[in-house]
């Protein structure tokens, strides 16, 4: 009787004793609830993604990024084999460099025709016309001569003149013959000279043909060179934002198709956690609410963040979520954009939490779990 006393005394003990412990864990060890008017999540940062790829096929020589390293944009990460296109460079170079003498060399001429073609057409006119003159005067004096030389012809017959002042006039008759067809000659050489100085449009138009015609190869070579350069460019592979390199698929030696993925670049400045929140929180959750981030190695740290997504599409909690009881539930995906991140402490990958202020007038408090 005495033992089963004692026995029973000691069930009592027990029983006392758990219930201060737990008493004690309730008042004392349990993790309070977080203020009201804030709501936390957790999930893993990460950040806004970049594929770089090759425009062009090719085989990589020089290999200057590898994963880890923090890239700005415009820095050259790999380059490729150029030595064929640099040689069709240099071909379309020294094309374009012939086509610019040549087409400088044709505006020179035409140039220099445009000035003289006016001033030969106006010579060659005023020959015309003092030939005309000439002419006119040539006539007038055979004129004379011819009546001179009837005249004097008429009076040698009655003896009036003597056979000398005939002949003489005769002379002269002949002289201003002979003027006046050299004057028609000259009139007709200057009309020439006129209509060959006239053609001098015609070889302006033709010398402007040849220089559009040069232009227009000119501006073709300059195509071809401009195209040649972009490939060439397209061989220097340079990194298109600033950020972290996470991923590198390819190495030196090794030939790649166009369109290939070769680097992946995360923005470190435009890092956000995705977390999620259970579906009878969401309606607490808007765009624009400030929050706060921690991780474990910067614990007292809180990350300033702000709400810039949120998911229209319930689903279930994934398997990284830690507490057991929270992966059955539906949740939202939420995206806390993080506000800066000084020195880039944070990475893509960390697991972190989160803490929302849907309340304005709600203390921040520390994730409790």
């Amino acid at each position: 009787m005495k033992k089963k006393m004692q026995r029973n005394l000691a069930i009592l003990l027990v029983i006392v004793l758990a219930g201060s412990a737990v008493t004690a864990w309730w008042f004392w060890g349990r993790q309070k609830p977080l203020p009201e008017g804030l709501i936390q999540a957790n999930g893993r940062i990460e950040g806004d993604h970049y594929t770089v790829a090759s425009k062009v096929s090719g085989k990589i020589i020089t290999l200057l990024a590898r994963e880890g390293d923090e890239v700005i944009k415009g820095q050259v990460l790999l380059e490729l084999d150029d030595d064929q296109i640099r040689a069709k460079v240099e071909q379309a170079q020294a094309a374009v460099k012939a086509f610019n003498a040549q087409l400088k060399a044709a505006r020179t001429d035409l140039s220099t025709l445009k000035e003289s073609v006016p001033l030969e057409i106006a010579t060659a006119g005023a020959g015309v016309v003092h030939a005309k003159a000439v002419l006119g005067a040539t006539r007038v004096k055979l004129e004379q001569a011819d009546r001179d030389a009837r005249r004097y012809s008429e009076l040698f017959k009655t003896g009036a003149t003597s056979r000398q002042q005939k002949e003489h006039t005769n002379l002269a008759l002949r002289v201003a013959r002979e003027d006046h067809a050299v004057a028609q000659a000259a009139l007709t050489q200057a009309k020439k000279q006129l209509a060959g100085a006239e053609l001098g449009w015609e070889r302006i138009k033709t010398r402007t043909s040849r220089v559009s015609a040069l232009e227009a190869q000119l501006q073709q070579a300059q195509a071809t060179l401009a195209e040649a350069q972009s490939v060439l460019d397209d061989l220097t592979i340079s990194a298109p934002a600033t950020g972290m390199i996470t991923t590198r698929i390819v190495d030196t030696g090794e030939v790649i198709v166009a369109g290939s993925p070769l680097y992946d670049i995360v923005d470190l400045d435009r890092l956000y956690l995705k977390c999620y929140v259970p579906e009878k929180q969401i309606g607490k959750v808007r765009l624009g609410l400030p929050a706060q981030i921690y991780t474990d190695a910067f614990p007292d740290t809180p990350f300033p963040a702000t709400v810039r997504y949120i998911s229209s599409t319930a689903e279930f909690t994934p398997k990284e979520v830690q507490t057991p009881d929270e992966r059955v539930k539906l949740i939202y995906a939420v995206k806390l954009y993080l506000d800066a991140n000084p020195k880039h402490r944070l990475t893509p990958g960390l697991p972190a939490d989160a803490v929302i202020r849907w309340q304005e007038d709600a203390p921040w408090a520390k994730p409790r779990w």
